[in-house]
């Protein structure tokens, strides 16, 4: 075999899309062998001799792989039009064009994606494999260039003309230095562990060629297939040489420095540091190729984030103390990820940031009126901040607490002053919270420590000035772990939450920009210091015409939007609506009202999915029946006549105002008073001061004061399932008392509410509001009430101060005398009298 077959008989792997690398069943397939010829082709000319190029040769596009001349390769085809080429190439004279395709994951290369500069080859052997592919060994003969495609289907070919390397003369001595400098560097890049066959070695000693001793040591370099076409493409010799010297240099110092990393490494690897010396290898050598180290850019990352968030003075130095730790600690260390975790929160939070309030005065109240109906107090209170703000620019952000029973609106008013002021709105559950950590955070020594919640919402609404909405304030709890409303004392305090400290950041933060809302169902369990930093308003349940605008203008569009109809298929008058809340809700807000007519939408909806063609259901109360079953609840009818040892009293409960009947029977005995009916000890000692009071009067009262020895009382309260307590029903309790023992019957028409002294006197009660509407539903014309709640009325619409006389009263003499009605027979008599004088 000539010289010039040693050289090239290097064996290298190449894939076609289809194929893989040989293995050891290449043996068991030899029985499966078409051999084109067994006998190895002389492809060595004499001198003289030229090799003759046919004007068309079938091309197969190679992918993965550039072949040169004098270069001997396997290949395996599996492409239908790749198979078509090579069996056309071997029924002639075995010659075919290699050319590389520019795309490898292309599976149907085009013109376009194939080079013009590739390879006249020849076939020398041949294998057919079980699986349908084609095993070929090929050997490139010359350069040559794709002059036009003469045909496309069913396989390429092409018109190719050789390309003749500058003829070369002579070597110079920059040439021969040349020459020996690349040899030197290769020895080197061999001995720094490059793997390249011995074999190789050997035939690269003995050439002196300089354009064949660079192309075959860039087939042997492992180069990316675009370094390597650029080779192929480069005609000129000592070009193609000068280039491979630059890349044997660029691999030395990468091969060195990959030496220099392995024996430092080396020195101190433990089975532990294993993953950190393969990290520290892959940094230095991405360093040495020019990449930016991973580990610098974050810490680099870090500090300009850092810069970025303005933080106050004091935060900025914790934060870049922790980067500087973070620098000096080991990637993979423990206490590195809670560093990481811990700057992320610290650049994420907003510490400038902030949304521009609304200072439009006329639109805010018009977003506040067209969310919610009623509720002056509380969007007078909005509207004097936002004109607070207007004219100074500066201004800390109201603590404001809405008390009130459920389904009044509170925390749905809130999103509605977010909306009207222009900022974001974020919600916090405080109900059966018990841990002080929720609100201050964990300290980062704990394991899955994290901000307290407050310092996580300021987080998620992304601005410093949202507005903060802490619901169920009254349901906090607490446990050995701490007391969260004793921790909402910073938060909630106008004069400490600018420097607000959470357990996890360790730095203060300003809260003062945050218009903190808190909701309370009622304001007993919240803590007196609690309470004192809030400024309470409070949410009294709506009146029936109240329920029925507000049902009007925002239930049953909702209902009938979320149950898929239209006002084409329901019809429901006031009345109706009406008879809704007064038969079947009992609540101060809108949330049982808003189910009922979610109920009627239902069933109008499963009409309309039946039949399309329905038409317009009318609701009415004479069938509201058949939507919503009997009535649950029925109203408290006023009696008929009055009675003696009846009165009407008016109580207050979380769902509204209530009518209790109280009755007193008075029955031979020793004087025992007895109380039924689940009365609380606040009633009971009603109704003692109210006897008392009896007993030190009974003269001026008509009241034999015997009866107090011979007789015994009786007192009790109907609904006696239900627990009742509370002072209002003082009044009440004296008044049956007193038409019990001096059967003088109570007017029923005359509702009362106020505590008792001893001395008579009636005392300021609360819910005055709810306690009139309940007068008004059951009809009473006159309510009683004491005089010092007069600053109450302001709350009581007009329309329900027009349907009942309001009568102001400041002792017990004035409530009987209102209360107790004169006995008929005792008017007829003295009627008798004058007409027997008369005649």
């Amino acid at each position: 075999m000539s010289d010039r077959e040693k050289e090239n008989r290097q064996v290298k792997e190449n894939h076609e899309p289809e194929a893989d690398a040989p293995d050891e069943q290449e043996k068991r397939e030899q029985n499966l062998v078409e051999r084109v010829d067994s006998r190895e082709p002389e492809m060595e000319e004499e001198e003289g001799d030229e090799l003759v190029i046919p004007s068309e040769l079938p091309l197969l596009p190679i992918r993965d792989v550039v072949i040169f001349p004098f270069m001997i390769m396997p290949l395996f085809v599996g492409r239908d039009s790749s198979v078509k080429a090579v069996d056309e190439a071997l029924s002639g004279d075995r010659l075919i064009f290699l050319a590389t395709q520019k795309n490898v994951a292309e599976e149907n290369p085009g013109p376009d994606d194939i080079y013009q500069v590739g390879t006249i080859s020849m076939i020398m052997r041949m294998l057919k494999l079980p699986d349908g592919r084609v095993k070929i060994l090929v050997q490139g003969l010359a350069k040559g260039r794709i002059r036009r495609y003469s045909q496309l289907q069913p396989m390429f070919r092409v018109e190719v003309e050789k390309i003749e390397e500058p003829p070369l003369g002579e070597l110079d001595l920059e040439m021969e230095a040349m020459i020996r400098t690349v040899k030197e560097r290769l020895e080197k890049v061999i001995s720094l562990g490059k793997s390249i066959s011995p074999e190789v070695a050997v035939v690269l000693e003995n050439i002196n060629d300089p354009g064949r001793l660079a192309d075959l040591i860039v087939s042997n370099l492992g180069l990316k297939v675009e370094v390597a076409q650029e080779f192929m493409e480069t005609l000129d010799p000592r070009k193609r040489l000068q280039r491979i010297n630059e890349i044997l240099v660029k691999e030395i110092q990468v091969l060195e420095m990959q030496a220099k990393i392995q024996n430092q490494a080396k020195e101190e690897m433990t089975k532990t540091q294993r993953e950190y010396f393969l990290k520290e290898q892959l940094n230095a050598i991405r360093s040495e190729l020019g990449d930016i180290d991973d580990r610098a850019k974050e810490i680099e990352e870090l500090r300009e984030k850092i810069k970025k968030c303005r933080m106050p003075k004091i935060a900025r130095q914790e934060c870049l103390k922790q980067v500087e730790r973070l620098e000096r600690m080991h990637p993979d260390a423990a206490e590195a990820n809670i560093i990481r975790t811990y700057l992320d929160w610290m650049t994420d939070l907003p510490w400038h940031k902030k949304t521009r309030d609304n200072l439009d005065l006329k639109q805010a109240r018009r977003i506040l009126e067209e969310d919610h109906y009623g509720l002056k107090k509380i969007k007078d209170r909005i509207i004097e901040y936002l004109a607070v703000c207007k004219l100074k620019n500066k201004m800390r952000g109201p603590i404001l607490c809405f008390v009130g029973p459920p389904g009044v609106g509170k925390t749905s008013l809130g999103k509605s002053i977010a909306r009207a002021l222009g900022r974001k709105f974020v919600r916090l559950s405080l109900g059966g919270m018990k841990d002080e950590a929720e609100i201050r955070g964990h300290r980062r020594t704990y394991v899955g420590a994290l901000p307290g919640r407050i310092i996580q919402g300021i987080k998620q609404a992304g601005t410093k000035n949202p507005v903060f909405m802490m619901d169920e304030i009254d349901k906090i709890g607490s446990d050995f772990r701490g007391d969260p409303s004793s921790a909402l004392l910073e938060v909630l305090d106008p004069e400490q939450n600018a420097e607000f400290s959470d357990h996890y950041l360790n730095v203060p933060y300003d809260l003062s920009n945050v218009m903190f809302i808190t909701t309370a169902n009622l304001l007993d369990p919240i803590p007196a210091a609690l309470r004192d930093r809030m400024e309470v308003i409070e949410l009294s349940g709506y009146t029936d015409e109240e329920k029925l605008h507000i049902a009007k203008r925002y239930l049953l569009p909702r209902q009938l939007e979320e149950n898929g109809i239209s006002e084409k298929y329901l019809s429901i008058s006031d009345q109706t609506i009406l008879q809704v809340i007064a038969r079947y809700t009992k609540e101060s807000g809108v949330r049982n009202l808003e189910r009922q007519l979610g109920s009627i939408c239902r069933k109008i909806a499963c009409k309309v999915a039946e039949d399309p063609d329905v038409g317009l259901t009318r609701v009415t109360v004479a069938n509201l029946h058949k939507f919503l079953g009997p009535p649950q609840y029925l109203p408290e009818s006023n009696r008929e006549e009055n009675q003696v040892g009846v009165a009407t009293g008016l109580a207050w409960t979380p769902y509204g105002g209530e009518v209790l009947q109280v009755e007193t029977m008075v029955m031979p005995g020793k004087g025992n008073l007895m109380l039924t009916g689940q009365l609380g000890d606040v009633m009971k000692e009603s109704a003692q001061a109210a006897l008392s009071y009896i007993r030190s009067r009974a003269a001026k009262l008509g009241v034999d004061p015997e009866v107090f020895k011979s007789r015994d009382i009786h007192i009790h309260v109907p609904a006696g399932a239900i627990p009742k307590d509370g002072p209002s029903a003082g009044v009440t309790m004296l008044t049956s008392l007193v038409s019990a023992l001096t059967e003088v019957p109570a007017s029923r028409l005359v509702a009362m509410t106020g505590e008792i002294t001893l001395t008579g006197r009636v005392m300021p009660i609360g819910g005055l509001k709810e306690k009139v509407l309940a007068a008004v539903r059951y009809g009473a014309q006159t309510v009683l009430y004491p005089a010092d709640n007069q600053k109450d009325l302001v709350d009581i619409p007009r329309n329900i101060q027009k349907k009942v006389s309001l009568v102001p009263v400041r002792h017990v003499d004035e409530v009987l005398s209102l209360a107790l009605v004169k006995k008929p027979r005792r008017r007829r008599r003295r009627t008798a009298a004058k007409t027997a004088g008369g005649k």
